[in-house]
């Protein structure tokens, strides 16, 4: 399989795995496709690392033996929002799956997986950063009531307060916005905010879009005034519309 062809400086990935065998195999497996990784098998040293040099994807694993994965991804997510985020883990329970993706985690791997698959990840995932999004968009604003989206500038706005969302969160708004008022599938949203083929689980889009509801609802009471926050309906079956008339 190829190594990235993009000119640009390749990938910055840090490996957090305590298994030497797993993370020799993701450390030289990676380094063979043209990233530059990192690995450190505990989770302090993996945090002192990503503060160090803060990378562009963190591969982490949940069974550390210092500080459980799941509280590395909250500390991850919060001192680096902008990073890829994929959990590693044994743990196949759904609670332990629903746990690291709201902890902050963009996706999420059960072991044992195969390098390839690991690597059709990251593409799906590389080529939706944030660098990419809005290319090619005809339009880049949309606006309803006190809610405004600028996609180029990747900015949100509910009356006089900016809405931080992480790079994923963004993605999946701009994409309800380009169809506001309108019902967009569940498979649409997981092809244009992840990827065409994507393989992933779908808890990925439901956490996002409930960490996303989340935000604008604390963003429209912080506001002065307070302001409705544009709303997102479930379309059970089917899946969203973002109204164009507040929630």
């Amino acid at each position: 399989m190829p190594a990235p062809q993009d000119r640009s400086p390749a990938p910055l990935l840090l490996v957090i795995e305590d298994d030497d065998t797993i993370g020799r195999h993701l450390d030289t497996g990676l380094r063979s496709h043209g990233y530059d990784t990192t690995w450190r098998r505990t989770g302090g040293d993996g945090l002192a690392a990503a503060d160090a040099a803060p990378p562009d994807v963190v591969l982490l694993d949940l069974g550390l033996p210092d500080v459980d994965g799941i509280d590395v991804a909250r500390e991850l997510r919060s001192r680096h929002p902008d990073v890829l985020l994929v959990i590693l883990t044994a743990r196949t329970d759904e609670i332990d799956v629903i746990a690291g993706l709201d902890a902050g985690a963009d996706d999420y791997l059960v072991k044992p997986f195969t390098l390839s698959v690991l690597l059709a990840r990251l593409r799906a995932h590389l080529r939706r950063l944030p660098a990419a999004a809005g290319h090619g968009d005809r339009e880049t604003m949309y606006q309803a009531g006190a809610f405004a989206l600028d996609t180029r500038a990747r900015r949100c706005l509910l009356g006089d307060v900016e809405v931080v969302l992480r790079p994923k969160e963004f993605d999946l708004l701009a994409v309800l916005a380009r169809h506001i008022g309108a019902a967009v599938s569940r498979e649409d949203l997981m092809a244009q905010v992840w990827d065409e083929n994507w393989f992933g689980p779908t808890k990925t889009l439901d956490v996002t879009l409930a960490s996303l509801r989340r935000r604008l609802a604390q963003a429209g009471a912080e506001a002065r005034p307070p302001v409705e926050p544009p709303g997102i309906t479930t379309l059970r079956g089917y899946g969203y519309r973002l109204e164009a008339d507040g929630g």
